[in-house]
């Protein structure tokens, strides 16, 4: 007798084969299981782009499984029997194949594992989830880094990350003396500096197929799908990150908190959608940055930056993530209820920064990080906008979002929603910032010199609305010191012109909600 197969699952942002649910695979005996799910793409309505990306990588993936011999049972979307959930299609394959049992790899997003919690019950077989190892670091590392402090600083646990991996070190201590080069990294795109252009990768039959269904089922959603040309594979994944390294990494440092008129992606990487499904796993990426300095390809600041933002910021947050869910995504500690403006979906709000960020996002589903924190992210701060309705349009719009990356980074770091968890302090600023770190202002409708009357630069008086909004608040904090020291000293009659031009302004596009 042929022993019972283990039915082995795949996630759409588990398309890797160094998948643990994949470890012990037995392609003579074994089965495995992907699903594409109508509830995963409209849980929130997913960018179209972002739907394209994970069911082309699905198809490419169960291919290449199936060119290794592996048994795939493949349940399509636009297959009629379909039932669109996880739940009840994996107790389909259940009945279809009678596995001895179910090995799934610990998924992405707090709800997923709840509903991966139940399969063994519902299906009457033993369910084995294990750890995903493709993170550098462990829930388990994370919880224990984290028991008994006070503070859970992005800094001490890149620290601790560095020392663990060996990356960027010379024996105990970090190369070049120095754990963080931030101070370096903040220069402004000079008008003769013309970055290259990352590469595209146009659709084969396969990914065209799968834009007719997107382009059928979810040409309602927010975005464009007309130009999608992602990595879809892990050769293209791999392609990608050669291309970074050779051709952007070398100025990505100086550069990666710039933002310039029609210069969408700068010397940025791109890879993120990519790393967010499983094509490109994070120790490659940062091996091939940290290569690429040893032999002199890349200076240390640009090469320090990158990785940080690997294996700093994108471990980190998945760590507090699974630490502190449910509870840390129903935190408001700033009172926020505005409605979210109009203008994050329709680009016409006259501030050049805002309308550049969600233009280029609702195209191609991409705003790098400074777009994100401190123009979207800054206004919706200012603004007192809803973390809720935040939360729902950065998940929603950009192809590397899943809750697990997006929400600690929304909530905490743009929102100072979860009240310093993350951060010390809001990432608040008036224009005055997106003028030194872009050319976005000459070319706006509104004067970032100006804070009060017709053309004032929002972000001006929204600034100085919120500082005194939340003064009680932040009295006590060391790093808020100046601005309210600036408000203290501030006119009266100023300040009040200030705060109900605000009112005025937010009012008219972002009411308070019912």
């Amino acid at each position: 007798m042929t022993a019972a197969p283990t039915l082995r699952i795949v996630l759409g942002d588990q398309c890797s084969h160094a998948l643990s649910a994949l470890a012990d695979l037995d392609p003579a005996r074994d089965v495995v299981l992907m699903m594409e799910v109508q509830e995963e793409c409209t849980y929130v309505p997913h960018h179209p782009q972002k739907i394209a990306l994970i069911l082309s990588a699905m198809r490419h993936f169960a291919a290449e499984l199936r060119a290794q011999g592996v048994r795939v049972d493949y349940v399509a979307l636009d297959n009629p029997e379909n039932t669109h959930s996880f739940r009840t299609e994996v107790l389909r394959a259940v009945a279809r194949h009678r596995p001895a049992g179910i090995v799934a790899t610990f998924p992405g997003e707090w709800r997923v594992l709840r509903d991966m919690e139940g399969w063994e019950e519902a299906a009457g077989v033993p369910l084995d989830i294990r750890e995903d190892d493709r993170f550098l670091c462990d829930l388990a590392w994370f919880r224990r880094w984290a028991h008994g402090r006070k503070q859970l600083r992005m800094e001490f646990f890149y620290r601790e990350m560095r020392r663990k991996t060996g990356l960027l070190m010379d024996g105990e201590e970090p190369e070049g003396g120095r754990w963080n080069f931030d101070a370096e990294n903040r220069q402004r795109l000079p008008e003769d500096v013309f970055p290259p252009k990352p590469p595209s990768f146009p659709p084969d039959d396969i990914t065209r197929e799968v834009l007719a269904l997107v382009a059928r089922r979810f040409g309602n959603h927010f975005g464009r799908l007309d130009g999608f040309d992602w990595p879809v594979t892990a050769a293209q994944a791999r392609e990608a990150l050669a291309d970074f390294v050779a051709r952007r990494l070398a100025r990505f440092g100086d550069y990666q908190d710039a933002m310039a008129e029609g210069e969408a992606t700068l010397f940025h990487a791109l890879v993120s959608g990519a790393m967010n499904c499983g094509l490109l796993l994070p120790r490659e990426a940062c091996a091939a940055a940290e290569a690429a300095w040893r032999e002199g390809r890349a200076p240390l600041n640009a090469v320090e930056g990158f990785v940080r933002q690997i294996l700093g910021w994108r471990e980190y947050v998945r760590g507090l993530y699974w630490l502190r869910m449910p509870a840390y995504r129903e935190l408001n500690a700033l009172g926020a209820t505005r409605r979210l403006p109009g203008f994050y979906w329709s680009a016409d709000s006259g501030m050049r920064c805002l309308d550049a960020a969600v233009a280029q996002t609702r195209d191609r589903a991409y705003a790098h990080h400074i777009q994100r924190l401190m123009v979207t992210g800054n206004f919706a701060l200012l603004a007192g906008i809803d973390p809720a309705e935040v939360n729902g349009w950065y998940l929603q719009v950009y192809v590397d979002a899943y809750e697990w990356v997006e929400l600690p980074n929304t909530h905490g770091m743009a929102l100072h929603a979860d009240g310093g968890v993350m951060a010390s302090k809001p990432y608040a600023a008036s224009g005055a910032y997106i003028n030194r770190m872009s050319d976005h202002c000459r070319h706006c409708r509104f004067d970032v010199k100006q804070a009060t009357g017709a053309r004032a630069c929002p972000f001006n008086h929204l600034y100085w609305d919120f500082i005194a909004r939340h003064a009680d608040r932040f009295g006590n904090n060391p790093r808020m010191a100046m601005p309210l020291a600036t408000l203290r000293k501030m006119d009266p009659a100023r300040l009040a012109a200030l705060r109900a031009e605000a009112r005025a302004f937010l009012d008219r596009v972002a009411p308070e909600a019912a």
